[in-house]
């Protein structure tokens, strides 16, 4: 059977709670692994982290991610920010491997220009099904629509890392993006890529 397209809509923090539940590697990461450091990380506990993102919600600030819906339940998550937000995407190899070209910000750009998508979230029983690329979709108009100059990803590509399970595969698929219209920026650390989408002159 043909699955019901998704809809998607700026996240809201009901709904995101009702998404992520109480099992799983979502219930205890919050989508927060990116947000700390190594040692925030390692400090912080899963409720810690629950309520760290409840405080994304609570500022006055863009909602933190996008959701996917299917018959009015949310059935996928996609954490998008400026990069800013991201301190361990700032630290991490393949980031650095990237070099200086992929470091800075457009120089006709604000802080902040460059904004990032860090995470996906697809319920069991939705996985592929278009939940992913409707999300990512909907990441990049949520994007723009609050200033941004370009979106970056930081896909894994199963071609080059065949042993990657879907524990692995959270900040997406290289081709995900691809199909998307970004580009790869970088490739220096095998297998994993940093890539971007211009969506402002």
């Amino acid at each position: 059977m043909t699955a019901t397209p998704a809809t998607t809509a700026p996240a809201d923090w009901p709904d995101v709670e009702r998404l992520f539940g109480v099992r799983g590697e979502p219930s205890r990461c919050w989508c927060r692994f990116f947000a700390l450091t190594g040692a925030g990380w390692n400090d912080s506990t899963p409720g810690d982290r629950k309520k760290q993102l409840r405080a994304r919600f609570d500022a006055d600030a863009p909602a933190p991610g996008v959701l996917a819906f299917r018959d009015g339940q949310p059935v996928g998550w996609c954490a998008v920010e400026p990069r800013d937000s991201y301190p361990r995407i700032l630290r991490s190899q393949v980031f650095k491997a990237a070099g200086p070209a992929v470091h800075s910000q457009p120089e006709d750009g604000p802080d902040g220009s460059i904004w990032s998508v860090t995470c996906f979230v697809v319920a069991p029983g939705h996985r592929r099904s278009g939940v992913a690329a409707a999300l990512l979709r909907a990441a990049v108009g949520h994007a723009i629509g609050h200033g941004a100059g370009s979106v970056e990803g930081y896909p894994v590509d199963p071609v080059l890392r065949p042993k990657a399970g879907p524990a692995d595969l959270y900040q997406g698929t290289l081709k995900l993006f691809l199909d998307a219209g970004f580009e790869v920026v970088s490739d220096a650390v095998p297998g994993r890529a940093v890539v971007r989408l211009a969506v402002r002159a």
